[in-house]
């Protein structure tokens, strides 16, 4: 393990976790705020003095998922498919007491480094599980779940068994009646990996959203759409006006203008899932 102080900021922490070399870099502008990376890219942003600030702007994308979940400080049982620095799972215990949840992240060292240099409020009922996030998943109690949060990569890349149709079912399983899922998606042009995922969640979900920026959907820059989805109807008039108030402002589509944008894409099952496109190096700088 590294420390490093620069300045006036608190020491920084490189550490080799099993995704690669993991580096927790301090927020000039936040005392107690923290940067998670793995081999150079961007995976979490924690202030521990205020986790309901969101830096990342997918994050904050989620948050209003979140904060839509259900009736507002009404606790809420959520399932967390990868970890990072357990910065959604903070977010839910910050605007949810009471909330109940679960994280599963493969990766056992990045846990221990979380764990030890940005610890979890003793209060919230966050368990954390290091597992695969398919693995945990399967072991999650049928109908139980508000809500799922799948934001998995591995090396940059969302892995492939965490794109299908057979991965979707055991969501549908795990989720309670009513209960959203909720997606991080990173694409570029010309959008064939989002195309497919949409087309595969629309194959098990009655109801979908896309939350993202339009210079994305257009294919102009690689970037994070999160995907929403349900057998309920979902909040699409609120989604849209807390994205378009966003600083990064986002567009949400859904219905007959969501599937038209698949362009006649097929579900994805196990047989044919490839992991999502590795980001272009521009994408970090």
């Amino acid at each position: 393990m590294g420390r490093k102080t620069r300045g006036g900021t608190a020491p920084g922490v490189t550490e080799e976790v099993d995704g690669g070399t993991a580096a927790l870099v301090p927020d000039r502008d936040r005392p107690r705020g923290w940067t998670l990376t793995i081999d150079g890219a961007p995976q979490s942003h924690v202030d521990l003095d205020d986790p309901t600030h969101l830096a990342f702007t997918y994050q904050r994308r989620i948050g209003h998922v979140i904060d839509l979940a259900a009736p507002q400080g009404r606790p809420v049982t959520a399932l967390h498919l990868g970890g990072g620095a357990f910065t959604l799972a903070r977010y839910v215990a910050a605007t949810r007491p009471r909330s109940s949840q679960q994280v599963v992240e493969r990766d056992g060292r990045l846990v221990q480094l979380v764990r030890r240099e940005l610890p979890l409020d003793p209060a919230a009922r966050i368990r954390v599980r290091t597992a695969d996030a398919r693995e945990g998943l399967a072991k999650a109690p049928d109908a139980r779940a508000d809500l799922i949060v799948a934001d998995v990569f591995g090396g940059a890349r969302t892995p492939a068994h965490l794109t299908s149709v057979e991965f979707l079912d055991e969501v549908r399983r795990a989720l309670a009646p009513g209960g959203r899922y909720v997606a991080n998606i990173a694409d570029g042009a010309p959008l064939t990996f989002l195309r497919g995922q949409i087309a595969t969640a629309a194959a098990r979900f009655a109801e979908l959203a896309l939350i993202a920026e339009p210079a994305v959907l257009r294919g102009k820059r690689f970037g994070n759409a999160v995907l929403v989805a349900s057998d309920a109807p979902l909040p699409v008039a609120d989604l849209t006006r807390r994205a378009a108030g966003d600083p990064h402002t986002a567009r949400v589509e859904h219905g007959r203008a969501l599937l038209d944008f698949t362009g006649g894409a097929a579900p994805v099952t196990d047989a044919t899932a490839v992991a999502s496109p590795a980001p272009p190096a521009s994408a970090f700088t």
